[in-house]
This record gives C-alpha cells, structure tokens and sequence, in this order.
C-alpha cells in the first residue's frame, strides 16, 4: 500500500468517525449493534433462541437385569458429572431410571449417544424429558441404595424349618409324586434306565420334628 493509498484511508475513517451513526447505518442507532471501522452500514448480532429444553433429568428405560445403582454411575460418569441418581421400583420389580446432570450439553449429548443402544442385548431408551414433565417428587429418596433380595438364602431357610409330622409326610408324599412321574416319562421315551430308589421314603420321623404341647 503506497503513502496515497494511506492519506486517503486515514482521511475516510476521519470521515466516518465525525458522521453521526444514524447517518451511517440510514436507521436509528438503537436497531444497530455495532459499527465498522472502515465506515458503511451497522450490523445487528443475531439474536439466539431460548433453548425449548432447559432441563437436565434423563429417563433410561430398557436397563439390563443387574445394572444397577452403581454400574448406573459408574457408566454414565464417563460424559460428566451426574448430581442425582434414582432407580424407582415397585412390587413387579419394575424399574424407572433417572439421571440428573449438571450440564444441559451433556444431558443433550448422552441422549442422543446412548439412545437405541446395545447393551448385554437390550436396547437402551433414553429421552430428555421437559421441565413441564418433572415431578416435584421425582428425587424424593433418591439416595436409598437397593438391597436385592436374597433368594437362595430364603429357600434354604424354608428347607431347614422345623416341620410337624403331618408337614413331613405331605413333603415325602410330594417328593414321591415327581419321582413317579419322572420315571413315567423316562418310560415313555424308551430309555432303558432303572431309577434308584429314593433313600428314607418310608421313614417316618424327620431329622427336625416339632411336637404340639399338649
């Protein structure tokens, strides 16, 4: 750029500095944003929409069977910081997952990531759902940690139960029942195989009886 060139510029911005902006821009100074250096028409900066969705709770449903609180968070952690974990339950042993991020950009990206998921052969559903859709009870006792029952523990505890002797014979007379007709069905499908016989199905006293007071 030559010395010419220079003058004449410093002189146009001289030019433009001295003219009122409503002269500039053809409008009133309160429509325009901002204004070049070099002179001409103002521009205005675009005006953002307001997010339709400016909540972060997710709902998860289709969990696999054993993913639980903490496979829970310590999955999700991954895309951020999660403020609030709750797995709500009722007698059917149904469960409805809820996520609370801090973030409304992480909430956004990990619906959209873990939406239609594989995971140990369920397909994961995860949806945003709007601040009108939130309960104000949604994270009432969202800190109870579930304890799954221990079924294997209640069977041997009905196994072991001390047992009249009217109960004793009903269980000896059940067991004899299946015996017979797992042997009719050995029987039908032609196998040529001799059932032992089942040791103390004639004995009358258990090893645990409970006598009624007279």
């Amino acid at each position: 750029m030559g010395v010419k060139a220079k003058k004449a510029m410093k002189k146009s911005l001289k030019k433009a500095s001295a003219q009122p902006p409503a002269l500039l821009s053809g409008s009133k100074t309160e429509d325009v944003d901002f204004l070049p250096l070099e002179g001409g028409p103002g521009h205005k900066l675009p005006v953002e929409k307001p997010s339709k969705s400016a909540s972060t709770v997710l709902y998860i449903g289709r969990i696999p069977h054993g993913f639980y609180e903490k496979e829970i968070e310590g999955y999700f952690s991954q895309f951020g910081t999660i403020k609030r974990l709750r797995i709500a339950r009722n007698k059917r042993v149904r469960l409805w997952k809820f996520l609370l991020f801090s973030n409304l950009q992480v909430a956004k990206i990990v619906a959209e990531t873990m939406h239609n998921y594989l995971l140990f052969e369920h397909l994961l559903q995860v949806h945003l759902i709007p601040p009108e859709h939130v309960h104000p009870k949604i994270w009432k006792g969202f800190n109870y940690r579930y304890k799954p029952l221990d079924r294997v523990q209640v069977q041997r505890k009905n196994h072991n139960k001390e047992r009249t002797l009217e109960e004793h014979k009903k269980l000896v007379n059940g067991i004899m029942q299946r015996d017979k007709k797992r042997r009719k069905k050995i029987e039908a499908a032609g196998i040529d195989y001799e059932c032992p016989d089942i040791v103390g199905d004639t004995q009358a006293v258990p090893k645990k009886i409970r006598f009624d007071e007279e």
